[in-house]
């Protein structure tokens, strides 16, 4: 058996019958609609979403913030959950790359638990990396009305997931959609999970300075596959009074493949 501190490989598995669905708990409590969404557009592509109800957080807010020991007992009350050998489908970015590449190091002095830990992160998978490489719905048929589209990328999900690339490949099958480059692409929104709790003055200014940049781009609708990262970014546009709202990737998917206008989520502000 590899290591723990080997990296786990990207899922690459052929379309299943069935997937596991990993909630996270922003869309869980902020947002159940991009959640919604995601399952919609995995189950019209013909797999049936299993959603075990027993889930909680991915324990990476404690993981991040030094408290290793709460989330490792955060993590190993869910090792069970997903017993059958499908893939584990989250709809981000951070807490895919949790569950991919440090569930396993939480257990890395526990044989037993440290087997079950890197089955699951070896069938962890990012919803558009699934929804890409895995799905296959033919999105040629969308709504197509022309459209002017910023993307942001969360850190976990551009530095640790490589999953900047998927959205937007997804977004360019999209007809009427233009996809617009943002001056700060590749920077934080200021989230960060506890960041934005410990730090609310710092957070608030960098999510003030992509919101900008955003905005120069002359978008009609921004677009994330992270609701943590949206959640700051909203609010950010809030504050200002800004009738531009973020809204995840399946809700935006979903709502173009509807013929139906795309209709942001609101989100609070958590800075």
């Amino acid at each position: 058996m590899s290591t723990a501190s080997q990296s786990v490989a990207p899922f690459t598995g052929k379309k299943p019958a069935y997937a596991y669905f990993f909630a996270t708990c922003v869309v869980d409590m902020f947002s159940p609609q991009s959640g919604l969404d995601a399952i919609e557009l995995i189950e019209r592509a013909g797999v049936e979403v299993l959603f075990p109800l027993k889930q909680s957080c991915c324990g990476q807010p404690a993981y991040t913030t030094g408290f290793s020991s709460e989330a490792r007992l955060v993590a190993a009350a869910q090792l069970d959950l997903f017993p059958s050998p499908w893939p584990v489908v989250v709809p981000s970015g951070s807490c895919g790359g949790m569950l991919r590449h440090h569930w396993p190091k939480l257990f890395a002095d526990d044989p037993a638990l440290l087997e079950k830990a890197r089955d699951i992160a070896a069938r962890t998978v990012e919803f558009s990396e699934f929804m890409l490489n895995t799905l296959g719905l033919d999105l040629s048929k969308a709504h197509a009305n022309p459209i002017k589209v910023a993307v942001h990328t969360s850190c976990t999900a551009r530095r640790e997931m490589d999953n900047h690339h998927h959205v937007r490949r997804l977004l360019k099958q999209l007809p009427g959609v233009e996809v617009v480059v943002q001056e700060h692409e590749s920077e934080c929104c200021g989230f960060g999970g506890t960041f934005s709790v410990k730090h609310p003055e710092i957070s608030s200014a960098m999510a003030r300075d992509k919101v900008d940049a955003i905005k120069a781009t002359h978008c009609n609708a921004l677009i994330s596959a992270d609701c943590g990262c949206l959640l700051n970014l909203n609010g950010s546009l809030e504050k200002r009074a800004d009738a531009l709202r973020g809204e995840h990737l399946a809700t935006f998917i979903r709502n173009r493949l509807d013929h139906s206008p795309a209709s942001p989520i609101s989100l609070e502000a958590s800075t």
